[in-house]
């Protein structure tokens, strides 16, 4: 009887520390560009897990770059309707908050955001109809360029869609990658300092440029029922997969252009119309590149070398240097008249 009692004891204490280590987990901030750095945020009861094997469960959730700091439960894929997300035909929220579309042209390229240490292009497919006067579009690929690295990853052409079949390619430095079709499986860089883990076992991945950006993506067709509600008239040997994308960035340069990039600048003005249904941004011209992971576009400004990066990066902290309190504005430079 004495065992029991000592195993009932030993089985209550550990069940009582489980709770408490699952009731007290979180999320540490590591990156040093948030303003939660170094603080430990605790998660939520309901969700007290950063991690799921049942993409439909939601897990906690801390925005290290929020001034309260706290955490909340939401679902590990992309939303469509917060700022950051480029979904759809594509229409983009950007850091802004305002809605607008950018349509592009099929089968280009264009630059989402440029700054001077991260380059993001987004290759857009589609077709034009008969009677038209532009494609309808959507956003097929990703390409990414940051220390020195090149990463693409991309929906599959598929004639018609199968949710048993994974269509998303990867690439980095001009090699084919693989991420195993298991959820939560992972992949790294050598250096480490780009992540990709799938949120599913297919078609769903979360992707992070160390202290640069995260990046939520999920792989989904054109349905008969998006070709009815827009009559988008699509052919039947293509249902157009595309990607659905909510980006969320870190450190981003007071410089920062690009379609979607330009929505963080301070000081950005956005041309989208207020109060219209679609409200469609041009500009085309300024945003095209020759490739997915070319830097030449009219308003690119990210730089491969470390040299002119320290210069923009040196010319950025000058031009935002405040020298109204006092001698010193607290950067190690001493301010003159």
């Amino acid at each position: 009887m004495e065992i029991s009692k000592t195993l009932l004891l030993v089985i209550s204490l550990v069940a009582a520390t489980c709770f408490l280590q699952a009731k007290a987990a979180g999320v540490y901030c590591s990156n040093p560009y948030t303003r939660c750095y170094r603080k430990y945020i605790t998660c939520p009861e309901e969700c007290p897990s950063t991690t799921a094997m049942n993409s439909k469960n939601k897990v906690c959730y801390a925005d290290c770059d929020r001034p309260t700091c706290k955490s909340q439960c939401r679902m590990r894929k992309p939303n469509c309707n917060r700022p950051g997300s480029a979904c759809y035909d594509p229409r983009f929220i950007g850091g802004d908050g305002i809605v607008f579309y950018f349509h592009g042209k099929s089968n280009e390229e264009f630059s989402l955001v440029s700054d001077s240490d991260l380059q993001i292009n987004g290759r857009f497919i589609g077709h034009r109809p008969a009677g038209r006067a532009r494609d309808f579009t959507w956003i097929q690929a990703l390409g990414f360029l940051f220390n020195s690295h090149k990463f693409s990853l991309e929906a599959a052409k598929t004639a018609s869609w199968d949710n048993e079949i994974d269509h998303l390619k990867f690439s980095f430095d001009g090699q084919d990658l693989s991420v195993p079709e298991e959820t939560l499986s992972t992949w790294y860089s050598p250096n480490k300092d780009i992540k990709i883990e799938r949120m599913s076992q297919r078609n769903s991945v979360i992707v992070t440029i160390k202290d640069k950006a995260e990046i939520m993506i999920n792989v989904v067709p054109v349905t008969k029922e998006d070709d009815r509600i827009h009559s988008y008239k699509v052919p039947s040997d293509d249902c157009f997969a595309h990607l659905e994308v909510q980006f969320r960035f870190f450190n981003l340069s007071p410089k920062v252009d690009g379609i979607l990039g330009r929505t963080y600048k301070p000081d950005f003005q956005n041309p989208a119309k207020p109060g219209v249904a679609m409200p469609v941004v041009g500009g085309e011209d300024n945003f095209k590149t020759s490739s997915l992971l070319s830097t030449d576009c009219k308003t690119c400004i990210f730089s491969d070398s470390q040299a002119e990066f320290d210069l923009v990066k040196s010319e950025i902290e000058y031009a935002t240097l405040d020298c109204t309190r006092g001698a010193s504005s607290g950067q190690g430079i001493v301010c003159r008249k």
